[in-house]
């Protein structure tokens, strides 16, 4: 029983270490490094964009589509 309850907190601990230490510092470091892979990546300007999702903290990078359907995330930049 003790064996279970540390490999779950281990197991915890390495989670929350991978989720917060892999994304950027900030909003503004991921609003930087969306449109720069936005400028350098082979996609015609009018059809991709980068928006801010607060709820999520993330930068998305999407492609737009038309009115009807869902646009397609590419890329999503955490912080």
């Amino acid at each position: 029983m003790k064996f279970a309850s540390v490999l779950i907190v281990l197991a915890s601990l390495i989670i929350a270490f991978i989720y917060l230490f892999t994304g950027y510092q900030s909003a503004f470091e991921a609003d930087q490094a969306c449109h720069a892979f936005m400028s350098n990546e082979p996609y015609v300007k009018s059809t991709v964009g980068c928006d801010h999702d607060l709820e999520t903290r993330q930068w998305i990078f999407y492609e737009k589509t038309n009115s009807f359907t869902a646009a397609k995330v590419i890329k999503r930049f955490k912080y």
